[in-house]
């Protein structure tokens, strides 16, 4: 994957891509209709102003639109690709474990949408993902923290990621 593919968007499996343009047809469709309904129903029952079942669904439309305007952002700039080759260099859709002040951390590099919930994500535009990525097992590099102190990471490990 080149430098500049992973800078226009967020890298994400077609497996990812797939799960998450159902997501958001889910959300277009069914789940907006359900909501609209609901706001309509407890437009119905009168006074706005005293409502709560009517302001508990307005709220729930304005977080269901923003979850539509997030999806529809991250799909229409991602990357979709395979998963990277295992070579032992660090970029967007590996497993990478680091040394960081001493202790080994092990985490997914690329966009959370990829992962399951069961591995930290660091984006690759983070500090540390910026640091790390193009890097190879047994580099080591630094980055500045968002207190201003130079942190030193030695790579440890970079697998695909399989999830």
């Amino acid at each position: 994957m080149t430098e500049s593919a992973t800078q226009s968007g967020a890298y994400l499996t077609q497996d990812a891509y797939d799960r998450l343009q159902a997501e958001l047809k889910d959300l277009q469709g069914p789940q907006r209709i359900e909501v609209v309904k609901r706001i309509e129903a407890a437009r119905a029952e009168g006074d706005l102003k005293e409502n709560g079942g009517y302001h508990a669904a307005r709220e729930e439309q304005g977080k269901l639109e923003l979850r539509i305007r997030q999806l529809t952002q991250l799909l229409d700039s991602a990357v979709i690709g395979s998963p990277p080759p295992d070579d032992g260099v660090v970029e967007p859709g590996m497993v990478v474990t680091v040394e960081l002040f001493g202790d080994e951390e092990t985490f997914l590099l690329g966009s959370r949408e990829i992962a399951d919930g069961s591995i930290q994500v660091f984006s690759e535009n983070s500090p540390l993902g910026a640091a790390i990525n193009g890097k190879k097992v047994g580099d080591v590099t630094s980055y500045a923290a968002p207190n201003g102190k130079t942190i030193e990471v030695t790579i440890k490990a970079a697998k695909p990621f399989s999830g």
